[in-house]
């Protein structure tokens, strides 16, 4: 571990959830009692934008009411403490590490508090109602939606992950599933460029067996352990 300088922590659902913010897809594959095609993709915001803009409305008054938890707590000290090179990749639209202090963080498919025009390619901070279609501040037209990565779209500064990636001494996953692509293989580009690899989830992941450790557990109990015991062997080394 006393090699380890440049670390890349991906996060997933698991880390919000015990801060109530729960994954937007079941298991039978809906998203929040939704059809992923009807509220996650280009086309089904072209077919029934109301629909899709009154799913993201709620999904922001979510993320306005939750708080976030230890674990996002622990990583934000992380970021604060370490010295040498972070990224937190987020799966999450939520702004809960944010919140909890931390400031190197990306977030692949977009933000919850965010919306973007087509017609400018502008992006605010959004924490009201989208369904009215209220002009864009920056040109004027009514062109805003949830600026959220849907199916079918690419996730955001997918360069900078990898080569962040390429650099990592450590790549640490928490509290994903490891079924989403492209974040399911970041484990395997972080192997590649000789990293090692760590997996802090509920439960093992679909990738788990690519990890070097696995430790299982709530994200709240295990990200705080985690973060305290590299920052005491950081100071010691």
């Amino acid at each position: 571990m006393s090699d380890i300088r440049n670390i890349v922590i991906l996060t997933g659902a698991g880390i919000s959830a015990e801060s109530g913010l729960r994954t937007f897809r079941a298991e039978d594959g809906l998203w929040e009692d939704h059809p992923v095609e009807e509220v996650a993709t280009p086309q089904g915001f072209r077919r029934d934008p109301d629909l899709v803009q009154r799913f993201y409305d709620e999904r922001r008054a979510n993320i306005l009411a939750a708080q976030p938890n230890p674990a996002h707590a622990a990583l934000a000290r992380l970021d604060a403490e370490w010295t040498g090179d972070l990224l937190i990749v987020t799966q999450n639209i939520d702004d809960l590490h944010e919140r909890a202090g931390a400031h190197r963080v990306l977030h692949m498919h977009g933000e919850g508090l965010s919306a973007w025009c087509t017609a400018c390619d502008a992006r605010h901070r959004w924490t009201s109602t989208l369904r009215d279609a209220p002009p864009c501040p920056a040109c004027g037209q009514s062109a805003l939606r949830p600026d959220i990565v849907w199916f079918g779209e690419m996730p955001y500064q997918m360069e900078r992950i990898f080569a962040a990636l390429g650099r990592a001494d450590l790549f640490v996953s928490i509290g994903t599933s490891g079924a989403v692509y492209p974040a399911a293989g970041f484990v395997q580009a972080a192997k590649d460029s000789g990293a090692a690899t760590l997996e802090l989830n509920l439960e093992p992941s679909q990738g788990s067996r690519l990890f070097d450790e696995t430790r299982l557990g709530p994200a709240s109990a295990l990200v705080p352990e985690w973060a305290r015991e590299i920052l005491e062997h950081a100071r010691g080394a």
